[in-house]
């Protein structure tokens, strides 16, 4: 029989953490695929704060740093600013990006600082309890917003990727989702621009991806596909931003 998949050569075959149906382990594939693919493995250096995947080091085989929650860009910059010659990225929920990490976040961004963020949006905080996020959809319960988020209470939904977008340093930015086949390989293409980006020095990049989170939005993995297809992407809507 012909084998049609092999392992990346960046990612560690290790049992997952994650919940079943969560999309982290996709992207953390993705990710990998890319880094083979434009050989960079030996210049990679990825930084992952507080969050689910606060031990993505445990499934990359190549460099990476902690971060303090919401502090990668920060972390990533200074990185980035020493070692000009490495390609850095962060890896951030929208808990950590959009929220503890907005002011970090909006400043890298604006000063153009020649970096590739993997923003991944699953509407809610995960590893800390299902708390509202500043990405939660209005009426969307979670363990802070019971009754569902209310504009009048707790705002609207962030949407990070059109704020950043207005910024002048900012190269690009996309968000793409991984609910199917074919947007999963539209993610890839996505991460891929975005990295080729700073091989080639165009500045901030930000690659926003919709995934699923089935234990916190209280759904079945195959529900939770739905949801977003039928929910969420009408709230957060696929393609180039910038």
């Amino acid at each position: 029989m012909e084998k049609i998949y092999n392992l990346p050569e960046s990612l560690i075959d290790v049992s997952t953490h994650y919940c079943p149906g969560c999309g982290h382990g996709i992207v953390h594939r993705i990710i990998c695929e890319v880094i083979d693919e434009l050989n960079i493995r030996q210049k990679i250096i990825g930084v992952a704060p507080i969050g689910c995947a606060v031990i993505a080091y445990k499934y990359w085989d190549f460099d990476c740093c902690e971060a303090a929650h919401g502090r990668a860009l920060a972390v990533a910059t200074g990185i980035k600013r020493v070692r000009p010659a490495n390609i850095v990225f962060t890896y951030q929920g929208d808990g950590d990006l959009a929220a503890i990490g907005c002011a970090e976040t909006i400043h890298a961004a604006n000063r153009g600082e020649n970096l590739t963020t993997i923003f991944i949006n699953n509407a809610i905080y995960g590893m800390t309890g299902g708390q509202m996020a500043p990405t939660t959809l209005l009426t969307q319960k979670t363990a802070t917003t019971p009754a569902g988020r209310d504009a009048k209470l707790e705002g609207y939904p962030l949407k990070i990727s059109e704020l950043l977008a207005q910024l002048e340093g900012v190269a690009y930015i996309e968000r793409t989702s991984t609910d199917s086949p074919k947007a999963v390989l539209i993610t890839k293409k996505a991460i891929k621009e975005a990295f080729q980006n700073q091989i080639d020095g165009k500045g901030f990049s930000m690659v926003e991806v919709l995934s699923p989170c089935p234990t916190y939005w209280g759904l079945k993995p195959v529900d939770a596909v739905k949801w977003m297809r039928e929910v969420m992407i009408k709230e957060f809507p696929l393609g180039r931003i910038k």
